[in-house]
């Protein structure tokens, strides 16, 4: 069974994901597929989404935008899901309407309403356009405390921040967005890469990182996943890497980020 490598690029502003992964010519049926168990669905769909979450922020924001966490006081705390989704709307509203009145750029958010596990109440993480002063959007919201942070890019951009916010959907949606979002560009290919070039890039702990940046003139490394499936004896590699002209901060941060969210 001939078997060639797939290499799918995802540029993300100043980043790129690379998959690289085994495709077989002829597949033989061996009897009837199984069904992945809901466990393993669930664990498939929360990676599938976190990856893509990824994508997006890195593509659409910089470290001049900002992370908004917005609460509810006790006298404006929504009882229903629907209505707490209404609330963070309709500040998304005024937020677009502030904007247009100071002569801002348009609106880019990505938006997410949860509500915590302990307290059972609702609130709102918003990675959204900076250039508003914190006191605006603080009483543009006006229903509860805020905080917002600078958005701060590692060499894996801000992989822990889309971890964190895909966590604990409501009402089935993950996160709702801005539609003036650029998407990442894809480029696909078969057969640039070798079986023995990606075994030898898998294998070799120390050497791959000079490897796969010969591949890929400009990115620097930040980090790659190998991995070998035993059933059918294929290997798969994860890859990021980002701009060498990016700053790129201290060794370790970026695993740090995605513990602490």
């Amino acid at each position: 069974m001939r078997c060639l490598f797939r290499e799918k690029k995802y540029f993300c502003g100043n980043y790129l994901e690379v998959d690289i992964f085994p495709v077989f010519e002829h597949q033989h049926s061996r009897g009837k597929k199984r069904k992945p168990t809901s466990a393993t669905q669930k664990r498939l769909n929360q990676k599938n989404a976190e990856r893509k979450l990824i994508r997006l922020l890195n593509t659409n924001f910089s470290d001049s935008d900002i992370r908004f966490d917005l609460t509810y006081s006790e006298k404006n705390l929504p009882s229903t899901p629907e209505e707490a989704l209404r609330q963070m709307q309709n500040f998304i509203r005024r937020v677009k309407r502030f904007r247009r009145k100071a002569g801002l750029s348009e609106l880019k958010y990505v938006a997410v309403t949860e509500v915590g596990k302990r307290t059972a109440r609702y609130h709102h993480h918003i990675i959204m356009s900076g250039g508003i002063s914190i006191n605006d959007l603080a009483k543009l919201w006006g229903k509860g405390y805020t905080t917002a942070k600078p958005l701060q890019f590692d060499e894996c951009g801000i992989v822990g921040i889309a971890r964190y916010l895909v966590k604990d959907p409501i009402l089935g949606k993950r996160w709702s967005a801005s539609k003036n979002l650029d998407k990442p560009k894809e480029l696909s290919r078969d057969g640039r890469i070798s079986k023995r070039k990606v075994i030898g890039i898998c294998e070799d702990e120390y050497g791959s990182a000079e490897q796969l940046e010969r591949l890929y003139p400009g990115y620097s490394l930040a980090e790659f996943r190998p991995y070998f499936n035993d059933i059918n004896g294929g290997y798969y590699l994860s890859v990021r890497m980002y701009r060498r002209k990016a700053t790129r901060a201290a060794k370790g941060v970026c695993d740090e980020q995605r513990k602490n969210g």
